[in-house]
């Protein structure tokens, strides 16, 4: 279960800024069974704990997990117990492993005073019986599926969400693999949620009304800490920053990136050395920033006085920001904390996460240019990204380095967190597909995005549901789990249809 987005990118990436380490979330595991079976049936609650044992060696050799078994639960009595040590391990996920058949007594003590997010796991041994041997005890054996109806109408009596489920076999079931590796990937992703320190400076631009959010509904819906930093902090790193430590990073940048010669955009020219020297001095800064403010992304936006060296700074905050990005530390544009958690999500669940917007129709060829200026995620672009010198920054103040790629080809996933009128979040994700063709080179990011049934239908579906108009762009198909952690979240989520 590694991470798809390993890649030459990332390789050459880990020169410049150490990629994060994977997140290791926690995760529990019980199995139940019914204890009257074990005096009815020698031999069978051995064979129930081998099966747990090798589902939970999937997950631990499948992904960066810490397991915790917390065993068999075959009565009541043993699943009041186990509720509090469920509660006292800080997990992130819970798997429910049905080994067989089991009075649903034990999951219902379970559910009604446990709130992490339980999945249904029943993956019997044998892809079918042999029915001319078969046998009450084959049967029980593979009786995985037979408790998931009366745990799922439990959980309803309850007054809880009908678990997600993961049904087929424990051997040689490669979809059932992809839905375990899936709910890992998950549990990273409601980990660092809920431990993330993610920073803001400054304001959104004044006039983005949908951009404001209030930072303690971050706390309050995600479980993260918003830290409020000053634009000070950077241009004192910045100030602080030596030949010794710059030069290197000024070589790093060229070997990553590609500065070509300019082309139809007049704002646009090749790098000038002056815009690399800055450049590479930021991202000294930028990492000393991070690293000493312990952040796990950031979204920022502060101009400066016109000439001072804190618009300097804060204004090439670009192509450290991208590697920042690129690296698992999603660095957002425009002080946009909800489009900053959309690309920490997608991060997490390794499927990249470049800060978004809607650029023009193309309605000969019916897609729409996906993109932004400022920082996006590197370890996503198709082929090598490119640094352009910009004049002007449109729509903002300053110049310095621009960053230009697009979005490797293939399918994609969008997802824009906005804030409803009763001030909670609220999902809205697409999927589509990046088609490979030029694209103007502004130095932004542009990627030709086709989406379903058609680019007027699709566009219209969207705006319907009142995103912001920045979201996160992610490679492959990923909606339905993204849905998830928007349920898990206890959040408004839709995903935007293709009919």
């Amino acid at each position: 279960m590694g991470n798809p987005l390993q890649s030459e990118n990332h390789v050459t990436q880990q020169a410049i800024i150490q990629i994060r380490k994977p997140t290791r979330p926690r995760i529990g595991v019980f199995g139940v069974g019914y204890y009257k079976y074990w005096s009815q049936f020698e031999g069978l609650l051995d064979d129930m704990l081998r099966k747990q044992a090798i589902f939970i060696e999937k997950i631990q050799t499948g992904s960066h997990a810490e397991v915790i078994d917390f065993g068999l639960v075959d009565n009541v009595e043993k699943a009041y117990q186990l509720v509090p040590k469920l509660n006292a391990a800080n997990l992130d996920l819970i798997f429910c492993d049905m080994v067989t058949y089991a009075t649903s007594n034990t999951f219902g003590t379970i559910i009604r005073s446990v709130n992490v997010p339980i999945v249904l796991v029943a993956l019997q041994p044998d892809q079918a019986m042999d029915y001319t041997r078969a046998s009450t005890y084959m049967q029980l054996y593979n009786d995985d599926i037979c408790s998931l109806p009366e745990f799922a109408g439990v959980a309803a009596r309850m007054g809880k969400k009908v678990p997600d489920m993961i049904i087929g076999t424990l051997y040689d079931d490669p979809q059932a693999d992809a839905e375990i590796e899936e709910y890992c990937r998950i549990a990273a992703v409601l980990h660092d949620l809920k431990t993330s320190r993610i920073g803001h400076i400054g304001h959104p631009i004044e006039a983005m009304l949908d951009m404001h959010s209030d930072s303690t509904m971050f706390t309050a819906h995600f479980g993260a800490h918003i830290v409020q930093c000053e634009a000070h902090e950077i241009v004192t790193q910045y100030q602080r920053s030596g030949p010794e430590e710059i030069e290197p990073v000024k070589e790093r940048i060229l070997d990553f990136f590609d500065t070509p010669d300019p082309v139809s955009d007049p704002i646009s020219e090749k790098l000038r050395d002056s815009d690399l020297e800055i450049a590479a001095r930021v991202t000294v800064a930028l990492e000393k920033f991070i690293e000493e403010k312990k952040l796990d992304g950031l979204a920022y936006y502060y101009e400066g006085p016109e000439n001072s060296e804190t618009r300097t700074v804060m204004s090439n905050l670009i192509v450290g920001n991208s590697l920042l990005t690129g690296a698992g530390f999603p660095m957002c544009g425009e002080s946009d904390l909800k489009t900053c958690f959309a690309m920490l999500i997608m991060e997490r669940l390794g499927i990249g996460g470049s800060f978004a917007e809607f650029h023009p129709v193309d309605f000969k060829e019916g897609f729409v240019l996906v993109g932004h200026d400022g920082p996006h995620n590197v370890a996503i672009a198709q082929g090598r990204p490119v640094l352009r010198s910009l004049t002007k920054y449109h729509g903002k103040p300053g110049f310095g380095a621009g960053v230009e790629f697009k979005i490797k080809e293939g399918p994609i996933t969008m997802l824009s967190i906005n804030s409803t009128y009763d001030g909670k979040f609220k999902f809205v994700i697409a999927e589509g597909q990046s088609v490979e063709g030029p694209i103007p080179p502004t130095g932004n990011t542009n990627t030709r995005g086709f989406f379903k049934p058609d680019v007027r239908t699709f566009l219209q579906r969207w705006m319907k549901e009142g995103p912001t108009h920045h979201f996160a762009l992610g490679v492959g198909h990923h909606a339905n789990t993204i849905q998830k952690i928007a349920n898990y979240l206890n959040l408004e989520s839709v995903i935007i249809r293709q009919d």
